[in-house]
């Protein structure tokens, strides 16, 4: 039979046995010339001949397609496949040099469980095993390959039972010596000798694979996976070629360097000879001691990369220091770094455009790449389980108290401060720590914010943590930790871990910023930081910002300058109010310095002073004398947050925004006076009436005026407000006509749409109804554009109204979440603006709304084409 007539074709899924043997053998790489797809070829089949269009080296071999397998177990099928892999492979199984044996193996039309293992070393003999062990160095690599190909030949084949099987080989260890007794229990107890022609073998080996698929267990493994019992397979029959195992073997192999992302094949290499292909993690070599090293694959994994626009895996042989491919395919899971480089390097190659490269990255995945993880293997302590309120991983001793994290952190000691809520005056301490644990608040609550502007990890809202400052211990239910134990934190998750676990280092490669540089043209939307002092500017202008979207400048108050605040509001007399006003000012002078210089010619928007009063008062004995503690309990208040705060105190104490704006503006000539000259706005907080907004704007403007009469120089300004009631959207119209610019205040806005308590609801109340299904997300987290987005799209509307150019942007903790930057990117927002350690998330999900919506206009425009 010609070689000619075995590739005639095409060849249809309905040939019998019957029909001519080399109709029904597709050489690899002919399968989509006689025009068969994976239902015939099979998965491994299709995947072989995309190898072979490549022009990528293969393992020869053929396919009989699955509706012919049955024909294999024929002689003169058999026969014709023996003859036709001999001729692919330029080697005969009789030849001594160059020996070849077999290997068949079965493949679905897609990828399942449960298919039957590959049986190899078929035309191997016994009178031809000195001579096969003499070329391969490595007799018992054989033995066992082929005591397996036995083994299953006899039982399902040869009606050899399979308890009689594992009884006689109980104590059999050696692989030659279990061939003996199989081929033993066969003439025993089988249908017929085990044959040693290489095409009886074959055939018996076809009839024993389908009749392994045809098996009750089988079936079953198909049912549980929703298949149909009756699908059928096709057989592929592969060249093994035998060589000197210096010069030959398979192996495993993925296209990246996981930990660089880099194009550097990894894997392991196996000498002897390969049954199937090797599960993962199981040893081998490294790549580098094959002959001729990795050099041998970079081709192969280039061309497929490419083609499959992917970082892909194989499995391989190597042959007399000779590749060839057995199987490839995209990795299912690549590493993160991976996916990133190869996007970069795809799209500087003409692969894809550079918007498919930024497409392929989520910004969740983004995030992942900033902050260090947690390696987990299963056997960790779980101590408890709160809210993830700002993202990566650390360990650390416990500590109870911001004094305590301040004094072990100077040694060196990394910590994790643990408290039942945190303060302004925790604000060192939360700094000087790797981590924050809190059994209160939520993630918009004052721990979590500090901490995500910080960049440092947090879990807040851990039910069940109980502190004990004065003994020195940390409940968490029945557990007890004491202050110095090692925990690990996990602020993506919100899980807390007894002891010190493995952290991976956070680190992405350096194509981030490149496809992040890519997002950033193609995105619309603004990203600012929110950002008080120089040295968060600084970090968030690396990571990407273009400006100061919110500088809290209560936040310039924490720590040491807390007492400056303080003395104002529980001065005895004017007097004493405005010699501490003097030195507020002072002190803001110098922190605004810093922040205009920090911040150079972009836009910065200051918030004046708007923290809930509590944050600053004293806590109950702790006031300096008597008469202190007289007037801070006078000043206490039921619901802080909703008290005296933003514009009702300056309101109340008419020295404190104008002291504010005249330190800004001052330090803002000097500033100026360096040839950096930032775009300055000046933003009033917590405004529900045009009145009050005009009462603070003049307080601003008279500020501005005085510093011009002091120093010759107009400070060039907007002046804008922030939209966090629901009464400030309402009166958006009316609010425009005193402001240049709104910045919603998303965190406060949810709170007070919701009537919900951004610090004491999300432990009790919304994870409740996120189980009953009432909240898909917190709206803490994720802006709710059903109430508080249609709030802003109102105060949108009426504003523009107004004030067709007015500056439009959003600087709650929604800033640096996707699914809401979609939707200020929807409603034509100018910026938004999050923590530094979110920018880059930001960038991104800035970046694929605008992709998004470009695609969703071209879908619509070839729509409207069509009709």
């Amino acid at each position: 039979m010609s070689v000619t007539d075995r590739e005639a074709g095409p060849l249809a899924q309905s040939e019998t046995a019957s029909a001519a043997p080399g109709r029904i053998l597709v050489p690899y790489g002919q399968g989509r010339i006689r025009g068969l797809d994976a239902d015939e070829l099979g998965a491994h089949g299709a995947a072989m001949d995309r190898l072979v269009a490549l022009g990528l080296p293969v393992v020869p071999g053929l396919t009989v397609p699955a509706g012919s397998a049955a024909s294999l177990c024929e002689s003169d099928s058999a026969e014709a496949a023996v003859e036709l892999v001999e001729q692919l492979s330029g080697r005969r199984i009789s030849d001594p040099a160059r020996p070849l044996l077999l290997r068949l193996s079965a493949s679905a039309p897609t990828e399942i469980a449960g298919l039957p293992p590959d049986l190899a070393c078929l035309g191997f003999t016994p009178a031809r095993a000195d001579d096969l062990c003499a070329v391969i160095g490595r007799a018992d690599a054989l033995y066992d390959v082929w005591a397996a190909t036995v083994r299953m030949i006899a039982e399902y084949a040869l009606d050899v039972p399979g308890a009689v099987l594992d009884d006689a080989l109980l104590d059999t260890p050696g692989p030659r010596e279990r061939v003996d007794v199989l081929l033993s229990l066969v003439a025993e107890h089988g249908s017929r000798p085990f044959p040693d022609d290489p095409a009886q073998q074959l055939a018996l080996a076809a009839s024993a694979l389908l009749a392994r698929w045809d098996s009750p267990r089988a079936r079953r493994s198909r049912r549980s996976q929703r298949l149909p019992a009756d699908l059928a397979v096709a057989l592929h029959v592969q060249a093994l070629r035998i060589g000197p195992a210096d010069h030959s073997g398979y192996g495993t192999a993925v296209s990246r360097d996981p930990e660089t992302g880099r194009l550097a094949p990894q894997g392991s290499f196996f000498r002897g000879v390969r049954r199937s292909a090797p599960p993962p993690h199981t040893g081998g070599e490294p790549l580098d001691r094959l002959a001729g090293g990795t050099a041998l694959l970079e081709h192969s994994l280039l061309t497929l990369e490419r083609h499959l626009r992917a970082p892909v895996s194989v499995d391989f042989e190597v042959r007399d220091d000779e590749i060839s491919l057995l199987a490839a395919s995209a990795q299912l899971r690549p590493p993160l770094r991976a996916s990133v480089c190869l996007a970069a390097d795809l799209a500087r190659d003409g692969a894809i455009s550079r918007e498919e490269a930024v497409r392929r990255i989520t910004p969740a995945q983004v995030q992942e790449l900033l902050h260090p993880q947690l390696r987990l293997t299963g056997g960790e302590e779980l101590l408890v389980k709160g809210l993830p309120a700002s993202p990566g991983a650390a360990t650390g001793a416990v500590v109870l108290s911001s004094e305590r994290a301040l004094e072990l952190a100077a040694d060196g000691t990394r910590v994790v401060l643990v408290a039942a809520e945190t303060n302004p005056a925790d604000v060192p301490g939360m700094l000087a720590s790797v981590a924050v644990l809190t059994g209160s608040g939520g993630i918009a609550s004052h721990a979590a914010v500090v901490a995500r502007g910080a960049g440092k990890p947090a879990v807040c809202g851990a039910e069940g943590l109980r502190v004990d400052v004065a003994a020195g211990t940390v409940r968490f239910g029945d557990r007890v930790v004491r202050e110095g134990d090692p925990v690990s934190l996990d602020g993506r998750t919100g899980a807390v871990y007894a002891g010190t676990l493995s952290v991976s280092v956070a680190g992405p490669p350096p194509e981030l910023s490149t496809l992040l540089e890519w997002a950033d043209d193609a995105r619309r939307l603004g990203v600012r930081v929110n950002a008080d002092t120089a040295v968060e500017v600084e970090t968030a202008l690396a990571l990407g910002a273009e400006g100061v979207g919110l500088c809290r400048t209560e936040h310039q108050f924490l720590g040491d300058r807390l007492p400056l605040i303080r003395r104002m509001l529980l001065a005895a007399d004017p007097a004493a109010r405005d010699e501490a006003l003097s030195a507020l000012e002072r002190a803001q002078h110098e922190d605004f310095r810093a922040l205009l210089t920090a911040v150079g010619n972009r836009p910065v928007t200051v918030r004046l002073l708007d923290a809930p009063l509590h944050e600053f008062l004293p806590a109950p004995g702790q006031a300096l004398d008597a008469a202190e503690e007289q007037r801070a309990d006078a000043l206490r208040e039921a619901n802080p947050m909703l008290g005296l705060r933003g514009v009702r105190l300056a309101l109340l104490h008419e020295r404190l925004y104008p002291a504010q704006a005249e330190a800004l503006f001052t330090a803002w000539t000097e500033v100026a006076a360096t040839g950096v000259r930032p775009t300055l706005e000046v933003m009033i907080p917590l405004v529900s009436l045009p009145e009050e907004l005009a009462a603070a704007a003049a307080y601003v403007r008279g500020a501005a005026d005085a510093v011009a009469a002091r120093t010759g120089v107009e400070v060039p300004y907007r002046l804008g407000t922030m939209i966090e009631t629901p009464r400030a959207a309402l009166m958006a119209g009316e609010l425009a006509e005193h402001a240049e610019f709104f910045s919603f205040g998303t965190n406060d806005l949810t709170q007070l749409t919701y009537g919900f308590s951004r610090d004491d609801v999300e432990r009790q109340v919304l994870a409740n109804y996120q189980e009953r299904g009432f909240l898909t997300a917190s709206p803490f987290a994720r802006l709710d554009p059903h109430g508080v987005g249609a709030l802003i799209a109102l105060a949108v509307e009426r504003a523009r109204e107004v004030r067709p150019g007015i500056k439009l942007g959003v600087c709650g903790e929604h800033g640096g979440d996707p699914e809401s930057i979609a939707f200020c990117d929807g409603l034509g927002l100018d910026y938004v603006s999050c923590s530094a350690h979110r920018v880059p998330v930001a960038r991104m999900a800035a970046a694929h709304s605008a992709l998004r919506e470009r695609y969703d206009e071209e879908r619509s425009d070839e729509s409207g084409s069509a009709r």
